[in-house]
């Protein structure tokens, strides 16, 4: 069986703007006010959404793939099949977690609170599992294509498992990596300045790059109801209750966090809850996507085989755009290239007469750029 590739890692075509005035600010909110205001839209929103909020994305031009082509996320089979793989990733995602935790909406996820509350928005489906869309706005129906890190699931018995308990137990497991993450912090290192960037490399599923740390070393635990329940023996742990693999068939109680790896399918949940929004929609608009993934293309090449209008706006070329906005294509089409947060954010000005709050959510921000030493 071959290696599963990472699709589209390379830049997309640059758009066609549609309309082809969109070419100011003014003339793209304009569109995109006019798209809303006609149809009942679902939106479908990427990683480029909360690069505002301090996340990076994949392939905008500080994309993770853009700026480090070496890097490969983890894939499914790797971290089932495989103790070291797992250790690597929870070590990453130790040090990461933090930041993920504490970062905050953006005017982006606000404006998009705004036009629910205009009656212009019915549903968001969301490729991002920082669950910012939850924060902002938890009664707005929201369907995450690929999960969250808020929670962890064991792949034995289903029950979920919150990311915050785990994050204090792998602390107590690894003192002297809660100690690099306390210098590292209290440094300003987790926070998005130039210490962060030039010394760890921040990846959007919320893990971070260690060159040289000693994975090996790290230590994870296992699910504590597989733990309590299932016959003694059957699931092994050291004397300080890690997880310690079966030599003699496959390690059970691994709990793993609630995304979608490469090479996982989504949910069955997810994808039903997210085809009948589109199909119950008279548009689609697109927010901050290139649309790479099969997940969320797919969703768009059934907005653009029913007909329904399609709005995309996305800084850089997205995949399939050359179709969906094909001469002929039926329903309205609307291609911005500006920045998801302005335009969006002109959109509720002018849609709510000029009164919507745009208060921006505070940020923390570090100064300090000494890290400290591999535990």
């Amino acid at each position: 069986m071959g290696v599963p590739r990472i699709p589209y890692t390379l830049p997309f075509p640059p758009p066609k703007i549609r309309p082809s005035n969109a070419i100011t600010l003014s003339a793209a909110t304009a569109a995109i006010a006019d798209f809303l205001q006609s149809r009942n839209t679902v939106l479908l929103t990427g990683a480029g959404i909360s690069v505002e909020s301090g996340l990076a994305d994949y392939r905008g031009e500080k994309g993770t793939y853009r700026l480090n082509q070496k890097y490969r996320p983890i894939f499914f089979d790797e971290f089932v099949g495989n103790h070291e793989s797992r250790k690597r990733y929870w070590a990453r995602s130790f040090i990461g977690w933090p930041l993920m935790a504490k970062v905050q909406p953006n005017r982006t996820h606000e404006a998009v609170s705004q036009l629910w509350g205009l009656g212009l928005v019915s549903h968001v489906i969301t490729q991002n599992v920082d669950s910012l869309h939850h924060i902002c706005h938890p009664t707005l129906p929201t369907t995450e294509l690929h999960g969250t890190l808020r929670d962890l699931i064991c792949l034995t018995c289903r029950t979920p498992y919150p990311r915050t308990k785990f994050q204090q137990t792998l602390a107590c497991l690894n003192p002297k990596w809660a100690d690099f993450l306390k210098t590292i912090s209290e440094a300003g290192a987790s926070d998005n300045n130039n210490s962060l960037e030039k010394n760890i490399k921040r990846n959007p599923d919320g893990d971070v790059d260690l060159p040289g740390a000693p994975y090996t070393k790290f230590r994870y635990p296992p699910c504590p109801k597989c733990l309590e329940e299932r016959p003694r023996g059957s699931i092994l742990v050291d004397a300080d209750g890690a997880h310690v693999p079966n030599r003699g068939g496959p390690t059970q109680a691994i709990l793993k966090p609630g995304v979608i790896f490469f090479g996982e399918s989504i949910s069955s949940a997810a994808k039903e809850k997210a085809e009948a929004a589109v199909k119950s929609a008279d548009g689609i608009l697109v927010l901050g996507s290139s649309l790479a993934t099969y997940s969320a293309w797919r969703l768009v090449r059934t907005a653009h085989q029913r007909g329904i209008g399609i709005g995309i706006v996305n800084l850089g070329g997205v995949r399939g755009e050359d179709v969906f906005f094909a001469d002929g294509a039926q329903g309205t089409r609307v291609r911005i290239e500006f920045p998801v947060s302005d335009v969006l954010g002109g959109v509720v000005q002018e849609l709510s007469g000029g009164f919507g709050d745009w208060d921006m959510v505070a940020k923390a921000a570090g100064s300090a750029s000494s890290l400290g030493r591999y535990p």
